[in-house]
């Protein structure tokens, strides 16, 4: 059986025990199915300690190893430009269908707040310190390492691209000696990230199974509907980016959905694209046949700053807040959304709950309480997973369109 039609089965096989054990509500049935979550999360824990040094060579041996250094600043122009554009034909996508789906709910009779969410937004009240001018400042590092042990993604990045420059501008013997080491270094990794991977259906299985037994007694009402629609929303625009792959690289359908499927799996299952970054790195230069110096500059990029879920999860947030607190979202508050969540979500701060923080004031800037994102906070665990889904597509997807000239 190949890796991923077991991986596919034990997602399978966890949601529907999962689902069941909801149904049936035996409380010692449900605590054995928790037991079980920490051997997920170690599981995950061992593909993300991989990440850092992983991004580290793949940025520094992509850049480093580039004869001309101009060249690397036209690849970040077209990084940058492809991700602007890929957002933008998501929100174009996802502004007219959201309102139409939302307007199927009746008006809120009095539905109650879910449980965690005025916790939720009092911890997140806390939070209003993290301006966007302390993240502007936080973009450099004081203490690098300190960055990479605390997972500051961005100004690892930004350091990491600064030294990749100077090794660049070195001599060619040390210039050889550095990118040598940092090229082996990335090849270990990925090979330690192909030993987790073969532990994969057991991880999956106890990640998932937890998920769908809490998550059966939520699929029922509004909170219901909003996960729907939120889920098919972000499942809609994931489809979409295969045949614009397909036109925009001229890589078939087939062969990208093949390349990326690995990574889909770990973001389904573990709700972070940060630990999808090997399988991304192994789709793109095994399956795509794309050049090692654009996955190692784009891909890493790409998981630390490139959100294409943002323009759906900003909407379908907003749009279930305003109809839970009686506020009206119209025209003009939905343009207000989309130009945010195009470029708002690039600045989205490297802590817990970043792209909330975010929310926060674009909620009080169309009339939303802010304790309504405390609400999408409690109601995140499974809109979570297809957002991360969809992330995770998005990045591969850029990925093909920007090395559509650089395949072996």
């Amino acid at each position: 059986m190949k890796e991923s039609t077991r991986v596919l089965l034990s997602l399978f096989i966890a949601g529907a025990l999962g689902l069941a054990l909801a149904a049936i509500g035996n409380a010692s049935l449900i605590r054995a199915a928790d037991a079980i979550a920490p051997i997920g999360t170690l599981w995950v824990n061992a593909i993300r300690m991989t990440v850092i040094p992983l991004v580290v060579s793949l940025l520094i041996t992509g850049v480093a190893s580039a004869a001309d250094v101009k060249a690397v600043g036209r690849l970040g122009a077209r990084t940058l430009l492809t991700f602007i554009l890929l957002i933008i034909g998501t929100a174009i996508v996802i502004m007219p269908m959201a309102p139409a789906l939302f307007a199927l709910l009746p008006a809120n009779t009095g539905v109650p707040l879910p449980p965690g969410a005025a916790e939720a937004a009092a911890q997140l009240s806390g939070d209003q310190q993290q301006t966007f001018a302390a993240w502007v400042t936080s973009l450099i590092p004081p203490n690098p390492i300190a960055a990479a042990a605390t997972g500051a993604m961005v100004p690892l990045i930004l350091f990491t691209l600064l030294l990749a420059l100077a090794i660049a501008r070195t001599s060619p013997e040390s210039r050889a000696t550095l990118t040598g080491f940092f090229r082996s270094l990335g090849e270990a990794m990925l090979l330690l990230v192909r030993w987790v991977v073969l532990a994969a259906p057991i991880g999956i299985f106890a990640l998932v199974l937890p998920l769908a037994v809490h998550a059966g007694g939520m699929l029922a009402g509004a909170i219901g509907f909003y996960i729907l629609a939120y889920s098919l929303g972000s499942i809609l625009v994931t489809l979409l980016l295969y045949p614009t792959v397909a036109v925009a690289a001229r890589i078939p359908m087939r062969e990208f959905a093949k390349a990326v499927l690995p990574a889909q799996l770990i973001a389904f299952s573990s709700s972070s694209s940060i630990a999808s970054l090997p399988a991304l790195v192994e789709g793109a230069e095994q399956s795509l046949r794309i050049r090692p110096r654009v996955t190692g500059f784009v891909l890493p990029l790409a998981v630390s700053i490139f959100k294409i879920a943002g323009p759906v999860s900003w909407t379908m947030g907003a749009l279930f807040a305003g109809w839970f607190y009686g506020v009206p979202i119209g025209p003009r508050s939905l343009a207000t959304i989309a130009v945010a969540a195009v470029f708002l979500s690039f600045a989205a701060p490297g802590v817990p709950r970043g792209a909330f923080i975010m929310l926060t004031p674009l909620f009080l800037a169309i009339g939303l309480p802010a304790e309504g994102v405390g609400l999408l906070i409690a109601v995140d665990a499974i809109p979570d997973v297809f957002s991360t889904v969809l992330n995770v597509t998005g990045h591969m997807s850029a990925t093909a369109i920007i090395g559509r000239n650089d395949r072996d």
